[in-house]
């Protein structure tokens, strides 16, 4: 098992009840070993890249109504 750490930068977190929501969105998702978000958008995902994959938490983020901001 290769556990993977990302930190992702999301929109939608704007108080304490977002954050939990965001953490209600991720409960019992296949792989992921741990998730920990703040009220600046940050998320960071602890997960095993042999049962999930980046693109699998991302969608399931985006089920919840959180979207990932991306930086050009």
């Amino acid at each position: 098992m290769a556990v993977v750490t990302e930190t992702l930068q999301v929109s939608g977190i704007r108080c304490e009840r977002c954050v939990m929501r965001l953490a209600k969105t991720l409960e019992g998702a296949d792989g992921l070993e741990a998730a920990n978000a703040n009220l600046v958008g940050q998320v960071q995902l602890f997960y095993d890249d042999e049962r999930t994959t980046r693109d699998a938490l991302v969608e399931r983020l985006a089920r919840g109504g959180f979207r990932e901001q991306s930086f050009v």
